[in-house]
């Protein structure tokens, strides 16, 4: 498995890992909105990014990561915003091979920590989280705007 950043011709095949990771959490993103996330990983003035895991030609994985400041330490945050595994390859370590390498890109770029959030019905995902990373006891609270 290689795991990588995304390239623009991975397109047609990181498009529908999104869409799975959507139905995943029920929700149905704007066909703009999926253009601008492509758009904004692949912009260097953009703290974005998208990565895959690559199997035989095959992208099996994607992750998406942003970088933001924080009040508590110096070094920026590294929000792990989006993770998604092919239903037919989960198991088989692609999950955590993305989060290795959001956690060396972090530390590469000098970010203080890595976080991210799931859904409390996500319990095959935290038995993976809750053996690379401590839970923090915070809930999250949150308004949408427009």
């Amino acid at each position: 498995m290689l795991i990588r950043l995304a390239r623009p011709e991975d397109h047609d095949q990181w498009l529908p890992l999104w869409r799975g990771y959507q139905s995943f959490y029920k929700v149905d993103l704007p066909a703009e909105q999926t253009a601008l996330n492509w758009q904004r990983f692949h912009d260097p003035a953009e703290p974005m990014h998208c990565a895959v895991a690559e199997v035989e030609g095959r992208l099996v994985g994607m992750v998406h990561y942003i970088y933001h400041r924080s009040c508590w330490t110096a070094g920026d945050y590294c929000y792990l915003q989006d993770l998604f595994a092919a239903p037919d390859c989960r198991g088989q370590g692609v999950g955590r091979a993305l989060i290795e390498h959001v956690y060396a890109a972090a530390e590469a770029a000098g970010a203080s920590r890595v976080w991210w959030l799931t859904h409390e019905s996500n319990s095959d995902a935290m038995l993976l989280y809750d053996r690379i990373a401590a839970k923090s006891g915070f809930l999250q609270y949150r308004k949408l705007l427009g």
